[in-house]
């Protein structure tokens, strides 16, 4: 199987230090101190292509960090077709990398960023019949070419059988900082079929209202402890009932009657936390995908979550339409121990068993 693989190497930079994006903004990014996340995604993607022992896999590769550099890391020799023409890589070296692919006759471009690079991705590939498939590594991550993870990226890649059409959407990131979320239709892509890939970004329905204040009341009851209240309608009805309006689309510290963090950063919130057992994240799966942590919340980091209860919480509604849950912190290990059986909290005082697979 041949197969062309293309990494941005900025994508997702801007989440944990409270971005919720790195278009235009990597230069603030680095200023922050954000850290390349792509890189690192990208190198679990190949090293599970590498462990899959019946794959036959010729590849190819755009130079430098847009993939080559995790391909050797891995331990494959590629088959360079170029590179960027300058250290700060763009869209057009996306876009004429997956065209060098489409010439080399591969038989599906993986790539390795958000729905920004999706969406670039797609557009190369206007007027083929060539699959894309998405290993997730930006901040919002709506459209549904995206495997769950880069280890089910590598599986469906050397797995799938069959194709179908499905959507690449974006949102602008200006407007998505100001809290309004307007996805955009950018282009319909031909995608492997399986069970690992995610579904498309649904806005969630249906009155929480009672959820709300129930989990409200519960955080008053506790003084003392440290509340990490991430992004989202959700936890933004929580936020109204405490009294403050909060970030709808970044992540707020409550303790004790007040806010001590708003739209907080990775740093920040490791900076207001209290001892261990004293903290609790509050948190609600993405409409549509299921996803807790790992799309839309990168704030909410591996060291963050091991200091903190979790708490889920989301509307009926909104459970019955994802079935299960998902995780993606960038921790293998963290995932694991998030996986299993859950109770979500669905009302003042309900809640229901969910599985986070």
């Amino acid at each position: 199987m041949r197969i062309g693989v293309v990494v941005n190497p900025i994508a997702g930079m801007g989440g944990r230090v409270g971005l919720k994006g790195t278009d235009g903004k990597v230069a603030e990014a680095r200023a922050r101190g954000a850290e390349p996340r792509a890189p690192n995604r990208a190198r679990r993607m190949f090293e599970t292509l590498r462990d899959e022992g019946d794959a036959d896999v010729e590849l190819f590769v755009w130079g430098g960090e847009m993939g080559e550099s995790a391909a050797r890391a891995a331990g494959f020799s590629p088959t360079v077709l170029g590179g960027p023409d300058d250290e700060e890589t763009t869209t057009d070296d996306t876009r004429r990398a997956v065209e060098a692919f489409v010439e080399a006759a591969v038989d599906l471009v993986l790539f390795v960023g958000g729905d920004g690079t999706a969406a670039d991705v797609a557009e190369a590939l206007e007027g083929t019949e060539t699959p894309m498939l998405g290993t997730p590594a930006g901040v919002k991550v709506y459209s549904s070419v995206f495997a769950v993870s880069p280890e089910d990226a590598a599986v469906v890649a050397t797995t799938f059988d069959r194709t179908e059409r499905r959507e690449v959407v974006d949102i602008n990131e200006d407007d998505y900082r100001e809290g309004e979320v307007h996805p955009e239709l950018r282009g319909v892509a031909v995608v492997p079929v399986a069970d690992d890939m995610q579904s498309s970004k649904q806005l969630g329905g249906g009155t929480v209202d009672a959820l709300a204040a129930g989990v409200a009341d519960d955080i008053r009851d506790a003084p003392g402890k440290t509340f990490v209240l991430g992004p989202g309608s959700t936890v933004g009805a929580v936020k109204a009932e405490l009294g403050f309006e909060g970030s709808p689309i970044g992540v707020d510290v409550w303790r004790d009657g007040d806010v001590v963090a708003l739209d907080a950063t990775e740093r920040e919130i490791l900076d207001h936390l209290g001892p261990d057992g004293e903290n609790v994240v509050v948190v609600s799966p993405i409409g549509g995908q299921g996803f807790v942590f790992g799309r839309g919340n990168p704030q909410l980091s591996p060291d963050v979550i091991r200091r903190c209860d979790v708490e889920i919480v989301a509307s009926r509604a909104k459970l019955d339409g994802v079935g299960e849950l998902h995780v993606d912190t960038d921790d293998p290990e963290l995932d694991d121990e998030l996986r299993g059986w859950t109770r979500v909290r669905v009302g003042r005082f309900e809640r229901r068993m969910m599985e986070v697979v």
